[in-house]
């Protein structure tokens, strides 16, 4: 059954994005770049880019609220 929605497919390739916010994304190879994104890792298979995103991305709140809560001295990275 082929996919309708290029963003299930797990046999596709995918460039992981960061934005000004830091962030992320899986970003279907074929699709043409949001605007504010940036490629942080090439298209590579779903999965490589699950790898990738755990050994790099250190936080998942966007980088305004971190921060934030390190100027207000609520806790930080």
């Amino acid at each position: 059954m082929e996919q309708s929605n290029p963003f299930d497919d797990t046999h596709g390739r995918f460039a992981v994005l960061v934005n000004a916010q830091q962030q992320y994304s899986l970003w279907p190879q074929h699709c043409a770049l949001p605007a504010g994104w940036q490629v942080v890792c090439e298209p590579q298979p779903q999965e490589a880019c699950y790898r990738w995103l755990e050994q790099h991305r250190a936080n998942l709140h966007p980088g305004n609220f971190v921060k934030n809560q390190q100027q207000k001295g609520i806790g930080g990275e």
